[in-house]
């Protein structure tokens, strides 16, 4: 972070200070204060910042802004609200670098496609992403944060679950270029519907220029009803005529996806060391991106060869001559769907599936955890097991649609034992739910027993 006054702080959100000196950092946990800094006291649901104010200060911080008087005289910027002065500070912050910034959002993929955009963009630029999951109202600010001099571009996942969220971190982002990957149910509990869902996303427009495009997945059903209203749309997908990049020639297995990227008349051969045809779509939207600003289509591809998974989003291990899939980052209809595709596509003796519960659904949850099941059963998955309660109905779709080994556990270690008990040598094992469920822990003591020898 390059150093701002206090004074200059106080003024981009609205506020006076009478503190002199800079800082170069912005802390908002009193565990990870960096002496100097400017501590911004958050006020959440189950928590009061502004009650650590004097804490922070004790442990090195320079200065707060807070919602209310805390004694702390000229160390203090009193603001309203707290968390919209995180995002007005890093909205000014983001106004000091004259950089190419690509915003990135949608139901599922986003963190991928920000990390193979990352990929692409690095392959030219200096190139800032958000690390982890820190793409909220607190962790899009944290992230714009760390510009620095040596940066020359920025890709920033906005990620919601109302309405209003994107267009208030949209503002601090100010994207010169954004991504929308597809709109699926993905919190559809708090927007009501689809149309919701894509009213919600396409706030990240809110603060672009009328001029800066839009990067749209034309075979989603949603954003292809996208009209441009004399904003550049650019289109990407593998069934549309329309797009702008197309995928043709799509093979998908263990070892990774290959296939033709086709722009206009060019075509390029494409090869990828993840799975999925959802992948591929992720690749398109990054190498779109990457074009926009100077990355050729051969550079985006080279890049694209070396992407890594990031997390627990489709890690393939090896263990035993069994191998697992680990995708519990997180789960939907759609990205369960895509994944359940991936473990069909394997060359393997049995094709296992753990699956967990999927949040957030609300009342299309029974019919959306049923349906899981029958993409099961439709790609041919020899067993299904599943966690939670929400997924008993995964089970009943995938008994009802033709697998005939089906289990349903609502504890981890009854699990864990009855897999470790069927798992033999040539097995696929996909592991996918919502993050709540925490189905790394199976997988953690699978692979642990399987380092000892426990298993049969």
């Amino acid at each position: 972070m390059i150093p701002l006054t206090f004074k200059e702080a106080a003024e981009a959100v609205h506020s006076v200070s009478e503190l002199e000196g800079t800082f170069e950092n912005v802390c908002t946990d009193t565990r990870k204060i960096i002496k100097g800094c400017l501590f911004i006291c958050i006020k959440g649901e189950n928590f009061d910042g502004n009650e650590f104010a004097a804490k922070a200060i004790e442990g090195g911080a320079a200065a707060v802004i807070c919602e209310r008087d805390t004694g702390l005289k000229e160390k203090q910027i009193i603001v309203e609200n707290s968390r919209t002065a995180l995002l007005e500070l890093a909205g000014y912050y983001r106004s000091l670098f004259n950089i190419p910034v690509i915003g990135i959002t949608g139901s599922v993929g986003k963190t991928t496609t920000k990390e193979m955009t990352h990929a692409v963009m690095s392959a030219k630029f200096n190139t800032l992403k958000n690390e982890g999951n820190l793409n909220n109202e607190i962790g899009v600010p944290l992230t714009l944060f760390r510009l620095d001099k040596s940066h020359e571009a920025a890709v920033i996942e906005m990620g919601m679950s109302g309405f209003g969220e994107i267009s208030r971190m949209t503002a601090a982002v100010r994207p010169d270029a954004a991504i929308i990957s597809n709109i699926g149910v993905s919190h559809i509990e708090k927007l009501g519907s689809r149309e919701g869902i894509l009213k919600a996303k396409l706030e990240i427009l809110e603060s672009m220029k009328a001029d800066s495009p839009l990067i749209l997945n034309a075979d989603n059903d949603m954003l292809k009803t996208v009209e441009a209203n004399g904003r550049p749309l650019i289109w990407y997908g593998i069934e549309n005529e329309i797009c702008e990049y197309k995928a043709k020639d799509v093979v998908s297995d263990e070892n990774g996806s290959d296939f033709i990227l086709k722009n206009g008349e060019k075509e390029f051969k494409a090869k990828l060391p993840c799975s999925g045809i959802h992948n591929v779509y992720n690749a398109l939207a990054a190498a779109a991106a990457g074009k926009l600003f100077g990355i050729s289509e051969d550079e985006a591809l080279e890049a694209l060869k070396k992407y890594v998974p990031s997390g627990m989003r489709q890690r393939i291990t090896k263990k035993n001559d069994i191998t697992f899939i680990e995708d519990c980052y997180n789960a939907s209809p759609d990205s369960q769907a895509a994944a359940m595709a991936v473990l069909g596509s394997m060359n393997a003796k049995r094709k296992i599936a753990v699956a967990g519960d999927m949040l957030e659904l609300g009342c299309v949850s029974e019919k959306a955890h049923y349906d899981v099941g029958v993409r099961a059963a439709e790609n041919k998955i020899d067993i299904m097991l599943t966690y939670g309660e929400r997924a008993k109905e995964t089970a009943r779709g995938a008994k009802e649609n033709g697998i005939e080994n089906v289990m349903s556990f609502t504890d981890k270690a009854e699990l864990t034992a009855k897999l470790l008990e069927m798992l033999s040598q040539g097995d696929a094992v996909l592991f996918k739910a919502s993050r709540a469920m925490k189905l790394e822990d199976i997988i953690y003591s699978v692979y642990e027993s399987l380092e000892n020898g426990e298993n049969k």
